[in-house]
């Protein structure tokens, strides 16, 4: 009798038991790989709206820039020789100002384009060249969707290859007492890792002229 509880107490497990142990140990294996992936998502999605400040930050001081160059060298009558391949910071923003005027344009695109997907610049959209302080039109090879992280590629130096996901639209207002201002809505979208909406991230840069 004794020796019968003995070999019971030794036999292995049930095969139920090895099932239920088999589940539990998948399904913890399972949520630790899930929270690594979102974890990983998160870190990711942190550094591109990093990398995506930092882009924007550029193009608006690079606006800052090339404002106050022109307002330092303004003067009744300015217009500079804005076909000059060597211009000057003044001349490109005397650029940028000649084509918002030509334009016309009273409002922006809605912020976010209000859709699932990221939205397709407006025609009248631009980029500025950060490296080399230049402006650079609207160019439907040049500005396309980002494939990352919406930022400007440059070939060659400074050299802007395309702008992906990145650009500005700009609303001038009507001259009153000598002066008017622009606002350059500078707009990012992109598809970040983990998320099945675009992000969007932007600023409004405004900025003071004389007028003519």
């Amino acid at each position: 009798m004794l020796k019968q509880l003995k070999n019971r107490r030794q036999a292995g497990d049930t095969l139920i038991e090895v099932l239920f142990a088999v589940t539990v140990f998948s399904l913890v294996v399972v949520t630790s790989l899930t929270l690594m992936n979102q974890g990983t998502s998160a870190s990711l999605r942190s550094l591109q709206i990093t990398l995506v400040r930092q882009e924007i930050d550029s193009q608006a001081e690079t606006l800052r820039f090339l404002n106050s160059s022109y307002v330092s060298a303004y003067y009744p009558g300015y217009s500079p020789n804005i076909t000059d391949a060597t211009s000057t910071p003044a001349e490109q923003y005397f650029k940028i100002i000649s084509d918002v005027k030509a334009k016309g344009a009273t409002s922006v695109s809605p912020f976010g384009g209000g859709g699932t997907t990221c939205q397709t610049p407006p025609t009248a959209s631009f980029v500025v060249n950060s490296r080399a302080a230049l402006y650079q039109k609207y160019d439907i090879t040049k500005i396309s969707a980002a494939d990352t992280f919406p930022q400007i590629v440059y070939g060659g130096g400074t050299t802007i290859t395309t702008s992906k996901g990145l650009w500005i639209e700009a609303v001038r207002s009507a001259p009153a007492n000598g002066t008017s201002y622009v606002d350059f809505h500078i707009r990012a979208c992109w598809y970040a890792p983990g998320t099945g909406l675009p992000m969007n991230l932007g600023t409004i840069v405004r900025l003071y002229e004389p007028a003519n």
